[in-house]
């Protein structure tokens, strides 16, 4: 019996219970996590929860509980809480995998367990919760405790097993901060160039062959097991979006191949992924299920993805703008690979010797080699395609005619001219989006001419990301302006968002920021108050197709590549 008063915390709560349906965080199979809320546990004096230990372990040794609300506490009560969930498991006859970590609350802790049996795999948790409890305010015996947890835990109803996909065709996964959907994009692009009938999800939603199957965000488990499950489709490239990983797990049970674009400042705070290394670290599990005979594409100018070779599964295949970078040597003489520019060109590099296959100024998605973001996206495709078994010729032809228009690449780069100026349209989401499309623009604008930049963010990103993206725009673009998404506050303050922003500007240099209701309304605007030879900037996400629409209303034409190698070889050129 319980000793908790009422209105009181309770000792244990089961805070949730969430089935990951494919490969996740923390097993290369479909597992349960479950967070549990501990304050009992991290209240308690340090001879009451060292008793609760020996009771529950006679065996455990001397133990240092560490003193309460302590992070040694903390620590000492993930180590108990599996501890608890492998002995329960052991009662009901079961070997059971447990990883264990402190949770996203300073009161939390977090468990994890593969799962063979829906229901049984639920039922199993709410046994470890209430038996944490138990341990700590029951009188009954730990072992009566564990005994009876243990068979109402058998008596559950067994449920369904996992339905995650074992796909026979040939798979590459993509993840990362920035880049995903163009690499997903050129890479479905390049193997209908070889002839395959390719299928892929995306952000955008999930595609056969050109053509839209589902409209929407499918950048998870769903995305996958809808492209997988395509008449006929030989190759399926899939997005893999950190939300995806962490709400129901990767939607294939492996990949032939997996790219891993970078890792930068976004979506920090949410779903209990604090820091950096943290979202790396959910990144990095497409890596953990890629086939050992497959290529793990991995973006070496970025240190945390570079750090990933210590836990991939495949081979390496390593992207730099370096030709000489000491991890590509490295991983050539491991047998691995590496993608990098070498005088201009796109060269694969083996243990053989050095391969070059096109000048970056004949790859469109380059923007005739000035948009470093887009390089990396074009070698880290290249290295995926040719990981995949795709014939170099296609790869090649396939880089030659991806192009940044509203149709193949939306949203992504789009380049027009309108009366003399410039317009970018770029979902430029974070710092390093800005950062990436500031690049773009300058490299495009003719001297004396200014920068106008309409940008903003979702509500849900962190205060200092706000404020981040608000000065990269301030030291970027001479006129910056704030295009609120009042579709995406996502519970925060329309007035806080747009304050926040504002103030990364000021810190910046921009004393006067505009604010406009939305992005269309802020081109027109931007569009008003500039000049010929400036370049004005958007980043369309809920008004996309209205601004292409306002700029065909006037008379806008595209930039093609060979317009795009004109403007570029001018720009230089008066420098």
């Amino acid at each position: 019996m319980s000793n908790h008063r009422e209105g009181a915390a309770r000792p244990v709560e089961l805070r949730e219970l969430r089935v990951l349906d494919g490969p996740n965080l923390y097993f290369t199979r479909p597992a349960v996590k479950l967070i549990l809320a501990v304050p009992g546990w991290l209240d308690a004096t340090e001879a009451r929860v060292e008793r609760a230990s020996a009771r529950s372990d006679p065996t455990a040794g001397q133990t240092n509980a560490g003193a309460p609300r302590s992070e040694s506490r903390r620590r000492f009560v993930v180590r108990l809480a599996a501890r608890l969930t492998r002995s329960l498991a052991a009662a009901t006859n079961t070997r059971l995998a447990v990883r264990a970590r402190p949770g996203p609350e300073s009161n939390q802790v977090v468990l994890a367990y593969p799962w063979r049996r829906r229901t049984a795999a639920e039922a199993f948790g709410r046994e470890v919760a209430a038996l944490l409890e138990a341990m700590l305010s029951s009188r009954k015996a730990p072992a009566r405790l564990v005994r009876e947890a243990a068979q109402r835990a058998r008596e559950a109803e067994p449920g369904p097993p996992p339905a995650v996909p074992e796909p026979d065709i040939p798979v590459i996964a993509v993840t990362g901060t920035n880049g995903k959907t163009t690499t997903v994009r050129l890479l479905a692009h390049m193997a209908r160039t070889a002839g395959l009938r390719v299928a892929y999800s995306s952000t955008d939603g999930v595609y056969v062959d050109g053509e839209q199957v589902l409209e929407g965000d499918y950048s998870g488990f769903g995305g996958a097991g809808t492209a997988l499950s395509q008449d006929g489709v030989e190759l399926a490239v899939l997005e893999t979006a950190r939300g995806g990983i962490l709400l129901r797990g990767i939607g294939t049970m492996h990949n032939d191949v997996a790219v891993v674009t970078n890792v930068t400042a976004d979506h920090l705070g949410l779903l209990g992924i604090r820091t950096l290394d943290q979202l790396a670290e959910v990144k990095a599990t497409i890596t953990k299920i890629t086939k050992p005979g497959g290529w793990d594409v991995l973006n070496a100018d970025d240190p945390r993805v570079l750090a990933m070779r210590r836990v991939i599964s495949g081979r390496p295949w390593l992207v730099s703008r370096e030709h000489d970078h000491p991890a590509i040597r490295m991983a050539l003489d491991e047998g691995g690979r590496g993608i990098t520019v070498v005088d201009g060109w796109l060269t694969v590099m083996t243990r053989r010797g050095a391969r070059s296959l096109v000048p970056l100024e004949d790859v469109p998605v380059t923007l005739a080699g000035i948009s470093t973001h887009n390089i990396h996206n074009a070698m880290a495709a290249t290295a995926a395609a040719l990981g995949a078994g795709l014939p170099e010729d296609a790869v090649v032809k396939g880089l030659k005619t991806f192009v940044l228009d509203p149709e193949t690449n939306p949203g992504r780069a789009n380049l027009f001219e309108l009366e003399g100026r410039i317009v970018v349209a770029d979902y430029a989401h974070n710092e390093a989006g800005l950062k990436g499309l500031l690049e773009i623009c300058h490299a495009l604008r003719r001297p004396g001419r200014e920068i106008w930049l309409a940008f903003c963010a979702a509500g849900d990103r962190t205060d200092d990301i706000l404020h981040a993206m608000g000065y990269v725009a301030a030291r970027g673009a001479e006129h910056p302006v704030v295009a609120e998404l009042l579709g995406y506050l996502r519970g925060r303050d329309r007035d806080d968002v747009v304050a926040r922003l504002r103030a990364g500007a000021e810190d910046g240099g921009a004393l006067d920021v505009p604010v406009f209701v939305d992005e269309v309304t802020a081109l027109r605007w931007m569009l008003g108050q500039s000049r010929q030879g400036d370049v004005v900037a958007v980043t369309p996400l809920i008004q996309r197709s209205e601004i292409f629409a306002l700029l065909q209303d006037r008379n806008a034409s595209r930039i093609g590549p060979a317009r795009v190698r004109q403007l570029v070889r001018r720009s230089r050129a008066r420098r």
